[in-house]
């Protein structure tokens, strides 16, 4: 159950500020997909667990930041004193999410202004996933000690495989994938009591809060699909979300994320003005070494020496493989690592593998192509195949 608003990852507060100050007539829809469902092992059914879930949906619609947490964001130089007085009325609207069935799998659909839909994603999904944990038909046996075992084995595995001195950090991407907020409270507290110098923060607000910890965080792929149907040419559509990004920011929070429209449609976008801008890229789909090669490249290629940015890679890391970019990586590039399922929600059964995502906006149909076969999104499927050909043609123009 969410105990508080701030319980979210810290850039759906740096995208709602953004489209607070740019767009907010904007009325969008986002859907929801649970791409593993034929492998959940449920105890109860269908409908009980939709009953549930929308049990707590009210109770967060119900919730308000409190002066302390308002006063935490008002604290962060970036954040707006206009943004955070429109904070402090805030609360979600239950109107704007229906919960349901739908040929047996659960449904969720979220219709309404922008500014608003995006706060239900990631409590919704943390929610989901809890209720699961709750009631999974695969959990016989004690999850928290399994998972601490596990976790356990993890940090022993950083000790064993990195030198004190060397340079690795990685971040909690979890909270929308994680087992529990107990777990997750108690994940973060291990890992600050084992290895505080390897930890460089969570996205989530409420526990950077509460540890005294980095918030981390800076776009999702919504900001850039949004700006396919807010008046730029699609082709420019990419290209116009970076611009609006650093008139809103000004140099702060300078990483763009690389894969909506696939990393190489992003080179082409990423030109000298915006690799000189921007601190560095984040890596969310495809071949992860392919992709530090490509950006290494691509920021040589435009007399720009890649050791001044950051390659933060966020796609399914686990700890092996996060080590594994580091040691690659290290000489050639900043690097930083952000992990979720692997670090909160591994714990001896099957995580959920769910997402919510923007599919129109004013109407219109937006979508996501992703660089890893089924993480795309879209669901009008004649934009997408336009879509597709609009980047294919803008990276054959480039070659």
């Amino acid at each position: 159950m969410h105990k508080s608003l701030l319980d979210t990852d810290f850039y759906i507060f740096t995208m709602m500020q953004a489209i607070f100050h740019r767009y907010t007539a904007a009325q969008a829809k986002f859907e929801f997909r649970w791409r593993n469902w034929d492998e959940m092992n449920f105890k109860i059914s269908l409908n009980d667990f939709i009953g549930r879930l929308k049990a707590r949906v009210d109770a967060l619609c119900e919730l308000q930041l409190r002066t302390d947490e308002l006063l935490y964001l008002s604290e962060i130089p970036f954040m707006k004193p206009d943004f955070i007085e429109y904070l402090r009325l805030f609360k979600l609207n239950r109107g704007h999410i229906h919960i349901y069935a739908k040929e047996n799998k659960l449904a969720i659909d979220l219709q309404g202004p922008s500014l608003n839909l995006i706060c239900f994603e990631v409590p919704v999904l943390a929610n989901v996933n809890e209720l699961y944990t709750n009631h999974c038909g695969e959990v016989t046996f004690n999850w928290q000690q399994e998972g601490k075992k596990r976790l356990i084995e993890k940090l022993d595995y950083l000790d064993s495989s990195l030198h004190r001195d060397m340079a690795f950090m990685f971040s909690d991407f979890g909270t929308r994938r994680r087992a529990g907020f107990d777990w997750h409270d108690n994940t973060i507290g291990r890992i600050l009591d084992r290895c505080p110098q390897r930890f460089a923060g969570t996205s989530n607000v409420f526990f950077a809060k509460q540890f005294g910890i980095s918030y981390i965080g800076t776009m999702a792929h919504l900001w850039i699909q949004i700006h396919q149907q807010l008046g730029p040419r699609l082709v420019d559509s990419q290209s116009a979300a970076l611009q609006a990004w650093a008139d809103e920011y000004r140099g702060e929070l300078g990483i763009a994320l690389s894969d909506t429209l696939g990393f190489e449609a992003f080179l082409v976008d990423f030109d000298r003005y915006f690799a000189l801008l921007f601190d560095g890229c984040r890596h969310d789909s495809g071949d992860p070494v392919r992709w530090g090669e490509k950006l290494i490249d691509h920021y040589r290629h435009l007399r720009i020496d890649p050791k001044t940015k950051t390659a933060v890679f966020s796609d399914g890391l686990t700890f092996q493989l996060a080590v594994e970019l580091f040691l690659k990586f290290q000489n050639h590039i900043n690097t930083g690592y952000g992990i979720g399922t692997h670090l909160t929600n591994d714990c001896g059964f099957l995580a959920p593998q769910i997402v919510i995502k923007n599919t129109e906006l004013n109407g219109l149909p937006t979508a996501k192509i992703s660089d890893s076969p089924g993480k795309g999104m879209c669901t009008d499927d004649g934009f997408l195949d336009y879509l597709k050909q609009v980047v294919t043609n803008k990276i054959e123009r480039r070659v």
